[in-house]
């Protein structure tokens, strides 16, 4: 048998012969964990693969370069599957997956209770699938239903009822999965009193208690405002609350999107480049700032709304400035870490060391690619957060140009590279068609890069959003830099080539899951190394998320709490024209 054993340099081993699992495979030390982890994975792979045509599809029409596969109308169907199929059910049964791996691994102990587990992930399906089947009845017209309230599901658009339950029960399901963590680390504590807690654990615990915090907001909007009147027991609500309702929650997702991936980058890619994370502190107050500002920022969403005093947009502008603070972090951190494992592998100079990194190993090149990415989508929202700017880029095609760089390649892509690391473990079988694998980051990459680009282009230009008609009648936009017919194009191209690469990223997945275990040219070790700076050399109070939750909720009160109260002593059911006339 011939060993390639640069476990500690690359994350990775590679042998031709037959499979051997050690210590460290995931799948025999923690049976019931790698179950749930393939169920999450596989439906959010499902879920990538429905969103990732409906994509192409609406580049291809919304663009005119090919109009065959649905009308206008159906258009907004398209766009609503593909926002709510990649946005919700994509990213969150991935970050399901990776957090039962993370807990567990790093807890050191399987589920507490496997029928909990599988309880919460059937609660998420069922809701993921009856949401998706409320959608997709727009596409077919002997449907009696359909959903076409776009992925900013809030008054005065209204789907069928089906729609809310199933994101009702979606929700539920996510907040039954952050239980089941919780109760985990409570029995791990009982064992280790003393202890900090494991940085992974850390990481999903934050999340989670971020996640509680801003979907309080959305449950109220789903279950006292559009539920009941989807079902006719109410007759109006007030656009604006459902609105504000939203985007509390709106822009906390974001974030729920983003963790799952600053996961990865501080404590997978250090060690895919050969090194170690550069101070494990840092990462726990990353994520503290993350719990603390997230969910006091949505007004930045409704700068153009009526109703909301200036001064609270004002505070939203602020907050979401100060959002800044744990990404610079983020980027020293990373850097830094994966910098000390390319000069552990030889690399050197001001900017050699780049060249000694793993770029031809797919989870390596496709999280490096997404944080370089993540850069360009940061400088992007600054301008989306700005006051006076947004005005300038506000409904136009710049707005998708950013979320497809921050959740479509920051999120996504990282989301894929981990796959290619993570699955072998939850699978016990080796990665197969590795060559797809390897091509697979670099399309994605050059896919966006061409898409994106064109958006914010066009935006410029003053193109809207959300329009399977991007053309006003007698009026012609006028780009400073190409033509629109250029940029259409440009879109087009972009949208192709990530479809093409979802479907390479697929085709691997799916040829792994049904591979028989020992065939194939990668297997890999679930040992991370310590970090440089690890967990003792900060201070305690970072643990301590009773302090760090209050301090969350005194903001929120603050940025939120006269607002809502003006618009509830306005009437929430009774605004001054009913949204939906007859």
């Amino acid at each position: 048998m011939a060993h390639a054993n640069d476990d500690q340099a690359t994350g990775n081993v590679q042998e031709t012969g037959p499979i051997s699992w050690n210590q460290h495979a995931f799948v025999n030390e923690y049976p019931s964990a790698a179950q749930i982890a393939r169920l999450c994975l596989g439906f959010s792979f499902a879920a990538l693969g429905v969103g990732a045509i409906f994509g192409v599809v609406q580049a291809l029409h919304r663009t005119g370069i090919f109009r065959g596969v649905i009308n206008s109308v159906q258009y907004y169907t398209v766009l609503t599957g593909h926002g709510v199929l990649l946005a919700l059910f994509f990213t969150i049964f991935f970050l399901a997956g990776l957090f039962t791996w993370g807990t567990t691994r790093s807890l050191g102990r399987d589920l507490p209770s496997p029928r909990f587990s599988l309880f919460w992930f059937l609660l998420m399906f069922v809701g993921a699938v009856t949401t998706a089947v409320a959608i997709l009845g727009g596409l077919v017209r002997e449907i009696p239903f359909s959903a076409d309230v776009l992925y900013t599901f809030y008054a005065p658009l209204q789907a069928h009822p089906l729609f809310y339950i199933g994101l009702s029960s979606f929700l539920v399901g996510t907040w039954l999965a952050g239980a089941d963590w919780f109760r985990m680390f409570y029995r791990w504590r009982q064992d280790n009193a003393d202890e900090r807690i494991p940085l992974q654990t850390f990481m999903v615990l934050v999340t989670m208690l971020m996640w509680y915090i801003c979907t309080l907001g959305l449950a109220v909007e789903v279950l006292v405002f559009l539920l009941p009147l989807s079902l006719g027991l109410i007759q109006q609500v007030d656009p604006l609350l459902t609105r504000t309702l939203f985007w509390y929650f709106g822009h906390p997702v974001v974030y729920f999107w983003l963790l799952p991936a600053y996961f990865a980058w501080y404590t997978l890619l250090p060690k895919l480049a050969g090194g170690r994370l550069f101070s494990d502190p840092l990462a726990r107050i990353v994520f503290i700032l993350f719990l603390i500002l997230s969910t006091p920022v949505g007004f930045h969403h409704q700068y153009a709304d009526p109703g909301i005093p200036e001064g609270f947009k004002f505070i939203a502008m602020t907050n979401t400035m100060f959002l800044l603070l744990p990404s610079f972090l983020t980027a020293f951190t990373v850097v830094a870490s994966i910098e000390y494992g390319a000069r552990q592998r030889g690399g050197s100079g001001y900017l050699g060391w780049l060249k000694a990194l793993p770029w031809g190993r797919p989870s390596f090149a496709g999280m490096a690619l997404a944080g370089l990415m993540f850069a360009a989508g940061g400088f992007s929202g600054i301008v989306n957060a700005g006051m006076n700017i947004n005005s300038l880029i506000h409904n136009t095609l710049w707005v998708p140009g950013h979320f497809h760089l921050t959740v479509g390649t920051a999120s996504a892509l990282t989301m894929m590279a981990v796959s290619y690391w993570l699955f072998p473990q939850i699978t016990g079988k080796r990665l197969q068609f590795y060559g797809f694998a390897q091509v697979q980051p670099y399309l994605w990459f050059i896919g966006m890069a061409l898409m994106s680009n064109a958006m914010h282009r066009a935006g410029l230009a003053g193109v809207p959003r959300r329009t399977a008609e991007p053309q006003y009648q007698q009026f012609e936009f006028v780009a400073a830099f190409g033509s629109i017919g250029e940029i259409r194009l440009q879109i087009a191209l972009g949208g192709i080539i990530l479809a093409t690469s979802a479907m390479l990223f697929l085709t691997v997945m799916i040829g792994t899951w049904l591979a028989e275990p020992g065939r194939g040219r990668l297997r890999v070790n679930s040992h991370l190394p310590e970090p440089i700076s690890g967990a003792r050399d900060g201070p305690k109070v970072l643990d301590n998320f009773k302090l760090w939750v209050a301090i969350a909720v005194i903001l929120v009160v603050i940025a939120y709490g006269i607002p809502i109260g003006s618009m509830l002593t306005d009437g929430p059911l009774t605004p001054g024209v009913p949204p939906f006339p007859e």
